[in-house]
């Protein structure tokens, strides 16, 4: 199959950037920005908890069942109207969230975000990035992943200034605001649309049908089902112990200070570890960056589990952890084009990200459920740590499977 573009380098390269900086944008106005709402919401509104915390996970599930038919428009063609669709709908939800009176319209809210994260976030942007530049995709991945990483740590602070200032409802419409002046114009302008514009002479017809025969020899490729089962198993543990490591500490009776120096590493890790692929890593095969970002992710849960309150543990754990998260990404968005092809990835990554989001929707509620059978986190911890040793064997699986078709050492330089 030709690629359908060449890269033309300062155009590639704005455009790249322009997208980066979408990303942090979208990420921190819609994913990050959510915690920092229910408590203000829960004041004025009397909701549960628990009520609030299932609207996100109702958008997660959303996001994870949109993922497929989004990812097979991008391979028709079509990124640039669905990610500049999904701005927009994003900022219409979070302005329907601001006025929400009812548990009805929250939940309506994050029905529409559910749509619009699978639109805009991570996952159409390294579809459109592999389609676009195929000689270089790597390399702008690991760019979006890197300038993304600091979505939590501008929107968190603004976010909660806004909230201190003008009210939970005020700041969801400055939000919407924000989104809709930088990702709107980012996408309609930076990306191409249509087939027949990134690459003139392109048969349509032909690679839709490539297209969907890649698809559907994915599912017949035991690589694949591998794949899927290591991502679902990450992040589902992933999530479940990220909504829960804080009353975790406090169940463990670990000093606020610590707790707050815990998790306050984590961010950065997963930024440092971004840049070091970025540098030092960019020539090694994600198969063998995955194989240490899956038995890292252990190991940090087994470090925790032991940990008790030492602070030099905590810290320790929240290194391994953020770094291994924060490589992850990358390798979500590269591994595919490494152990199986080009073709058809949009729809690809958006199967193998289906179970994946709704895993994460449904683990932080099963980590809760788990939590009760002792009333202790010793139980969710242990499990957390079986499904995690799962993902790292199923990448086994993969690299193991793959392992003939070209070395495991040293990858294409882009």
């Amino acid at each position: 199959m030709q690629p359908f573009a060449s890269d033309r380098n300062s155009e590639s390269n704005t455009a790249t950037w322009a997208l980066a900086f979408g990303q942090l944008v979208a990420w921190g106005a819609v994913y990050y920005a959510f915690s920092l709402f229910v408590v203000p919401m829960e004041q004025e509104l009397g909701w549960s908890r628990a009520s609030t915390n299932a609207a996100l996970s109702c958008g997660l599930l959303v996001s994870g069942l949109a993922a497929y038919p989004v990812g097979k428009w991008i391979d028709h063609g079509h990124g640039r109207v669905v990610m500049t669709a999904g701005s927009l709908l994003a900022s219409v939800m979070l302005v329907l969230w601001s006025q929400a009176g009812s548990l009805v319209t929250l939940f309506a809210a994050w029905v529409g975000l559910g749509m619009s994260m699978a639109a805009t976030l991570y996952d159409p942007v390294f579809a459109i990035l592999t389609r676009d530049y195929p000689s270089s995709f790597r390399t702008k991945i690991t760019l979006v992943t890197l300038v993304a990483g600091f979505a939590s740590t501008v929107f968190i602070p603004l976010t909660q200034g806004l909230v201190d200032v003008t009210g939970w409802r005020h700041a969801l419409l400055a939000l919407a605001a924000i989104n809709a002046c930088v990702c709107l114009p980012i996408h309609w302008v930076s990306l191409r649309d249509d087939l027949s514009v990134i690459a003139p002479t392109v048969n349509k017809t032909q690679i839709k049908a490539e297209n969907d025969a890649a698809v559907r020899r994915a599912l017949r490729t035991p690589v694949f089902w591998a794949l899927a089962v290591c991502f679902t198993a990450y992040y589902a543990t992933f999530a479940a112990l990220t909504f829960h490591l804080v009353p975790l500490m406090v169940e463990r009776h670990v000093p606020q200070p610590v707790i707050l120096a815990t998790m306050a590493v984590i961010g950065p890790a997963q930024v440092l570890a971004r840049i070091l692929w970025f540098t030092a890593g960019r020539n090694v095969s994600p198969r063998i960056v995955g194989l240490i970002i899956t038995s890292a992710f252990p190991a940090s849960v087994a470090i925790l589990l032991f940990a008790g309150a030492s602070p030099v543990a905590l810290i320790l754990f929240a290194l391994i952890y953020g770094g291994a998260n924060g490589t992850m990404t990358i390798l979500r968005g590269t591994i595919v084009q490494d152990v199986m092809w080009t073709e058809g990835y949009g729809a690809i990554s958006g199967l193998l990200s289906a179970p994946s989001n709704i895993a994460k929707g449904i683990a932080p509620i099963s980590a809760a459920l788990i939590w009760t059978i002792g009333n202790n986190y010793a139980s969710v911890e242990w499990t957390v740590l079986l499904v995690s040793l799962i993902a790292a064997v199923a990448f086994g699986i993969v690299v193991y499977s793959t392992r003939r078709h070209s070395s495991p050492l040293v990858a294409v330089n882009d």
